[in-house]
């Protein structure tokens, strides 16, 4: 169940940075696609993971940002710091927008994640049979039982199988995803092309010991998980073979350059600066600042970076040329492609976003270079930590000072924050 990868999560935090459950005020999660028996599924982990009773937990939702949006919500303006090893990121966000426990002075350590169990999600009876049931549960004598039994009929067990659609709309992310492609121009190849290489630069990472934030999690009948288990770079030839998968016949998003659902928990530890280095922490990185946007979710679903991107960056009084390291959610290559034509087109801000000119496209030697949701998965409720948390590694590792993380999300929202390298 979701809260079991949770609790992992939650114990595999406490374990690397040595902090005690007792000094942690507050723990706040985010999650999609929610369990009915844990639906607040924060408070469940925590209690599994040993938390104290007495510390208050509440789970957040807000489609692939929920984990941002639990992140800012401990947070909010002010100094706080997290992160998920002894050498914690400190998070400086000197907006007035956005006033969470730490910035408010409810709380001084918080402890922030996400959630989703993809394989494993709630499939719903249909509106007759729940019904039907329901009024079951009510009927007193042993007629009405059987009088209610009698009337379900073979349509009433077609269940309703959840699907990555937007209720406003009705259409598939991935539909959209292949009719926003269409819109810029972005052709099969390239999407081919992009998805190969977040593959072939997560398997290189991964070779190399960078990504080093995976905790084990025995899975029950199962080998324990030790890694990210869906690098698979493959070929151009390979991969061209694939049939679109949701326009078909002629779409251009398929299997190979999309992002694969997995299930996945994160965890990160957020506290003032002062309290960390109180506590004995050396923090790795601020928040300088965050945005959330949005837009028209038919036409403009995944377009959220390149909306949230130039707010951030004005708010924090910094440019692109400023960043020195890009983290970007990958819906699908070409999700991330039309965001970059759309950031580098002064007639699309101008038409669309109501700006003078635009922000201009990241450069790609410094995005994603640890590879993407392409190639480590997204589990919806979970991937906003691993951004935030791979932009504070690559900053240390690559000796940058700033690093811009960005994502979209269902219902045409999106979301920006700008990390700062903490002073070594």
């Amino acid at each position: 169940m979701p809260h079991d990868l949770a609790r992992a999560a939650l114990q595999g935090l406490l374990t690397r940075t040595s902090v005690p459950r007792d000094v942690v005020d507050y723990i706040v999660y985010g999650t999609v696609i929610q369990e009915v028996k844990t639906s607040n599924v924060a408070r469940e982990a925590a209690l599994g993971a040993g938390f104290s009773d007495k510390t208050p937990a509440h789970t957040v939702t807000m489609a692939c940002i929920s984990s941002n949006q639990a992140m800012t919500t401990g947070m909010g303006a002010g100094r706080a710091s997290c992160g998920v090893h002894r050498d914690v990121p400190a998070l400086q966000c000197p907006c007035p927008a956005g006033v969470g426990m730490i910035a408010a002075g409810q709380c001084d350590v918080v402890v922030a994640g996400g959630v989703e169990l993809m394989s494993d999600v709630p499939i719903r009876h249909s509106r007759k049979m729940r019904k039907t049931m329901l009024t079951l549960n009510r009927a007193k004598t042993l007629g009405q039982k059987l009088s209610l039994i009698s009337k379900i009929r073979p349509d009433y067990f077609t269940p309703e199988l959840p699907a990555v659609a937007e209720f406003s709309t009705s259409e598939t992310m991935g539909h959209s995803a292949d009719r926003l492609a269409a819109a810029f121009g972005v052709s099969r190849l390239e999407q081919d092309e992009y998805a190969l290489r977040s593959h072939s630069l997560a398997k290189k990472a991964q070779d190399e010991g960078l990504l080093q934030d995976v905790v084990p999690f025995k899975v029950p009948g199962k080998d324990t998980v030790t890694k990210d288990n869906g690098i698979r770079p493959s070929s151009l030839e390979q991969m061209g073979k694939l049939k679109p998968a949701f326009v078909k016949p002629y779409g251009t998003v398929t299997a190979a350059n999309s992002s694969f659902l997995t299930d996945g928990a994160s965890a990160m530890l957020i506290m003032s600066e002062e309290k960390a280095l109180a506590m004995g922490y050396k923090p790795k990185a601020y928040l300088r600042d965050f945005v959330y946007v949005s837009q028209d979710p038919k036409d403009q679903l995944l377009l959220g970076p390149t909306y949230a991107t130039p707010k951030v960056l004005e708010k924090a009084g910094l440019t692109l040329g400023d960043i020195d390291v890009f983290e970007f959610h990958e819906a699908f290559a070409g999700q991330i492609l039309a965001n970059l034509k759309a950031m580098d087109s002064d007639w699309f801000a101008q038409n669309y976003m109501g700006r003078k000119s635009k922000v201009g496209a990241p450069p790609l030697d410094k995005f994603n270079t640890w590879g993407g949701s392409l190639s480590l998965g997204h589990p919806f409720g979970a991937t906003g930590c691993r951004l935030v948390i791979t932009a504070a590694h690559r900053l240390k590792k690559e000796g940058g000072q700033y690093g811009l993380v960005a994502a979209c999300a269902a219902g045409g929202q999106g979301h920006a924050m700008i990390v700062e390298l903490y002073p070594q």
